[in-house]
């Protein structure tokens, strides 16, 4: 495996992939000064035009929004970061490709604010459907496409169950609300698996919504970890972690329900049910979980084992969202419960598989395992 896609894995493997998109504004002489960058996701963040050089279009833009708006140009074209980007000076102009991504930008803004009331209704993959070179000729399809069911055979479709039918159907299927109760943290080891590498990881999880997973790399571990309140990411090389940002917070939070069968009614203020097209050959029953404020949750529950099969989640920025899926497979029994020994996350530009091989229930975790290391203090020089 070259060493982009190596780069590609790690950036995936993180709650949020993160993509550079410039260095921090350098302090000097005629630099405003700044104040000490927001150290969690409740803080207030700066203006990314504070935080990062040479920031034109999106001035205004909170700092912790860029990245991910970076990253979702990157998914919509199908590209990566030197793109655009002059590596290791990202705040250069040199590249021409980052003058038309401006020019771009401005021209979606624009279309939103004249044509659809400020709406974000046009996005860089309305045109671009991850190519650089937006394609202006219909394509010729190999095959007859498929032609939407009439309105008859739409009408004659079965009726959907309930929210709440489908999530009661799913406690009942993983065993019941009284054995999840029964286990109040787990310890799982396996490998995580992306383009033909494998790497050691481990789970812990512990009740009611703490989790820990860490990959052993050759250069070090690669860490995600929710405390029950604030989540921090730990990198290779020496770095010190950083805390997440809002929308990371809020993508672990989901995965750190212990419970989770029993707290997705607790999750969404409404929850919408849906046809779906089948998911490895099962038959499929959406539920859309609506949350005020946020954008919504996908869950796809087979539709006779009631087994969670899929998860679709977006995250917003301010050019469009970007979508992670999260497919659940190999259930078996273990502690009285159905868990899925297999998850597989994947994004537009990657994804990754954990294979779980070992777990144990009900095995003592302390909770300082969550909790974020602090940071080194400087070493005082010996005294002579």
């Amino acid at each position: 495996m070259n060493k982009t896609l190596i780069r590609m894995f790690f950036a995936t493997l993180l709650v949020s992939c993160v993509l550079l998109l410039a260095v921090p504004r350098a302090r000097t002489q005629n630099a405003v000064a700044l104040s000490k960058a927001p150290t969690n996701a409740g803080d207030a963040p700066q203006p990314a035009e504070l935080v990062y050089k040479n920031i034109q279009i999106l001035k205004g833009t909170p700092a912790d929004q860029l990245q991910p708006a970076m990253q979702f140009i990157s998914n919509s074209l199908g590209v990566e970061c030197e793109f655009c980007h002059v590596q290791g000076a990202f705040e250069k102009d040199d590249k021409k490709s980052k003058q038309t991504a401006r020019k771009m930008i401005e021209m979606q803004l624009a279309i939103n604010r004249d044509s659809f009331k400020g709406e974000r209704e046009v996005t860089c993959f309305t045109c671009h459907r991850g190519s650089d070179r937006p394609v202006g000729i219909p394509i010729i399809a190999d095959e007859e496409p498929k032609r939407p069911e009439s309105p008859a055979a739409s009408a004659a479709a079965p009726a959907l169950p309930s929210g709440d039918q489908v999530i009661d159907k799913y406690i009942q299927a993983v065993g019941g609300a009284d054995a999840l109760q029964k286990n109040t943290s787990r310890v799982q080891k396996g490998t995580v698996n992306f383009g033909g590498r494998q790497f050691p990881v481990e789970v812990l999880s512990k009740a009611p919504n703490k989790r820990i997973s860490t990959v052993h790399t050759p250069n070090g571990d690669n860490i995600t970890a929710f405390d029950g309140h604030a989540g921090w990411l730990g990198n290779p090389g020496g770095r010190p972690p950083r805390d997440m940002n809002a929308q990371e917070v809020d993508a672990i939070s989901f995965d750190a329900a212990f419970y989770l069968p029993t707290e997705i009614k607790k999750m969404f203020t409404q929850m919408r049910v849906r046809p779906a097209e089948k998911i490895g050959g099962h038959d499929v029953i959406q539920v859309i979980g609506i949350r005020e404020g946020k954008p919504p949750v996908r869950l796809m529950f087979d539709k006779d084992s009631g087994l969670l099969l899929r998860t679709i989640r977006y995250a917003e920025t301010p050019l469009g969202r970007n979508p992670t899926q999260v497919d659940y497979a190999d259930y078996r029994a273990d502690g009285g419960v159905k868990l899925p020994f297999q998850w597989t996350v994947a994004r537009p530009l990657g994804r990754f598989t954990i294979q779980v091989t070992d777990i144990q229930q009900n095995v003592p975790i302390d909770d300082a395992k969550f909790a974020k290391p602090a940071a080194p203090s400087e070493q005082k020089p010996a005294a002579k």
